[in-house]
């Protein structure tokens, strides 16, 4: 509807209700049209729309790849959407990324946790909520000074600059984006995964990534002692994410299906398999195993079958099961295959380290049997890019036949190579990362889980080391407001932002001329006008 639409429908309900004295049918229309999503499962089938139909369009062109930032706070998600609406315009194919890694160390009632899955589950859902609330007071903010400078158009009797303002309203774009949202292994088994998803889903969320590994015995992703579950364990929790997605009604919501294998040599158990050849049998293969005869099996020894021969798993004093080594990218590969057919939207491959060729190698082998596969990429912190990068280059070079004589492959994060010609090919191929994995390796979607965190740890180192050393104040002023003020950073007029010129709207709405305003002329936030 537009707002003068809006505007008539107000009208008419308070044309019928003679007691409502003072109601002004344009100020409900603004508030209506400041809230335009009622519920979390508002925003999560319109959120999920629009992953579809970027989807869609990544299959045209790899070039229409997406992009998200990882959030720990809804003050930090809603300055990413006002910082990229203020940069490029437009919020599409941009993303927010919810990481239970951040909300292990950041949000947890126990404090700083590793990410292992021993948060309360329940603080991932409130961060969506939480996330929500802080995106769409972004827009109630955006819409309400719009509001205002039609106010002043029309006082002025601007009557072009008043349509102009109208059309704009219509037309604006707001800052709900969708979140990928991380429930780690799901918190349990199948039915406890159902009841945290539908949690997530009520909160807004509408695509949700869960990864293979054991609830139990969780690790993240960039960390060793990995252990997997069989596949049909996997599935099972999968078809529960769906079932919750389509009992809320939000039919279109997608589901990430990560993949540790790569980095996980470990299974709690051996997969059940009915047939030589099916899905059990396959995880099965991939054990480390020692052949037996009856005379030498040892007490409590665990025995299977295997092409007619009998074969002891290798199991260590945790109980757990080993794979054969350099089967990863194998057992990624049958992982990724099985998910998709059972109801997975996208993939994650957690590697250990960002090198396309080792991504677009998996991705190639998927796609032979689903054409259409795609991937959520983490571009990690736990990856150092410098020297990652560097050792690429090298590598391809040395390759090449060049002369390496100059560079020590084992020292090349340091300082001394920041000048070479070998750096300044890294920093271009990390420039261009996204976009040629995107194209070459299957990538429809780009995150970094933990950015914030390390950009929060920076600045407050920085802002400590001058402001509590000879700069004082103007290690501050300096260094934030004065960046702010001619970045045009949004947060400067931090009354506004935290709500107080929505309130005062409120209040004249309320209560007309007797109305007690904050934006007077002694607000010092007048300071920033210019």
């Amino acid at each position: 509807m537009t707002y003068q639409s809006k505007i008539i429908e107000a009208g008419k309900t308070i044309g019928t209700e003679p007691n409502w004295n003072g109601i002004e049918a344009e100020s409900v229309a603004r508030m209506r049209h400041q809230n335009r999503f009622r519920t979390g499962l508002d925003i999560a089938r319109y959120t999920a729309r629009i992953m579809r139909q970027d989807m869609a369009a990544y299959d045209l062109d790899p070039a229409n790849y997406t992009q998200s930032l990882g959030c720990w706070h809804g003050f930090i998600g809603q300055q990413k959407m006002i910082s990229i609406k203020k940069h490029f315009g437009t919020t599409k194919g941009r993303y927010l990324y919810l990481s239970g890694w951040m909300v292990a160390a950041l949000r947890s009632e126990f404090g700083p946790l590793p990410d292992q899955s021993m948060h309360e589950k329940t603080s991932v859902p409130a961060l969506i909520e939480e996330l929500y609330t802080f995106l769409r007071q972004a827009d109630a903010r955006e819409l309400g000074m719009m509001f205002r400078d039609l106010d002043k158009a029309r006082e002025a009797g601007d009557e072009v600059e008043a349509k102009r303002l109208e059309h704009a309203i219509d037309n604006h774009e707001t800052h709900v984006v969708p979140i990928v949202a991380d429930i780690d292994a799901g918190f349990g088994n199948a039915e406890a995964t159902y009841l945290l998803a539908k949690k997530f889903i009520e909160a807004g969320a509408c695509c949700i990534q869960i990864e293979n590994q054991v609830s139990d015995e969780k690790q993240c992703g960039h960390q060793d002692g990995k252990v997997t579950v069989p596949h049909e364990d996997f599935i099972a929790k999968i078809r529960a994410v769906r079932y919750a997605f389509m009992e809320l009604g939000v039919d279109e919501g997608l589901i990430v299906a990560r993949t540790d294998s790569l980095g996980a040599g470990l299974t709690k158990q051996i997969a059940y398999t009915r047939e030589a050849g099916d899905i059990g049998d396959q995880y099965n293969a991939f054990l480390d195993c020692d052949e037996v005869d009856a005379g030498n099996v040892g007490h409590g020894d665990v025995l299977i079958s295997r092409d007619g021969k009998l074969m002891k798993p290798k199991r260590l004093p945790s109980n757990l099961f080993q794979f054969r080594s350099g089967t990863g990218e194998d057992r990624c590969v049958l992982d990724c295959i099985h998910a998709l057919r059972n109801g997975a939207d996208l993939l994650w491959i957690e590697t250990e380290k960002p090198h396309i060729g080792q991504i677009g190698g998996m991705v190639s082998r998927i796609r032979e049997v689903i054409p259409n596969a795609k991937l959520v990429y983490n571009n990690s912190p736990s990856f150092n890019w410098t020297l990652n990068f560097r050792q690429q280059v090298f590598d391809t070079w040395a390759g090449e036949g060049r002369d390496m004589s100059q560079y020590d492959r084992a020292r090349l994060m340091s300082m001394d190579y920041d000048g070479t010609e070998l750096a300044a090919e890294a920093d271009e191929r990390i420039r261009t990362f996204q976009k040629d994995a995107a194209r070459e390796a299957g990538i429809f979607h780009h995150l970094i889980t933990l950015p914030t965190y390390h950009t929060a740890a920076l600045s407050t180192d920085n802002l400590a080391r001058e402001y509590f050393g000879e700069a004082g104040m103007l290690g501050y002023v300096k260094g934030v407001q004065r960046q702010e003020i001619r970045q045009g950073i949004a947060c400067v007029k931090h009354q506004n932002m935290a709500g107080s010129d929505i309130g005062d709207d409120h209040k004249e709405y309320f209560a007309k001329e007797a109305a007690l305003k904050a934006g007077g002329a002694h607000n010092t936030m007048n300071q920033f006008a210019a």
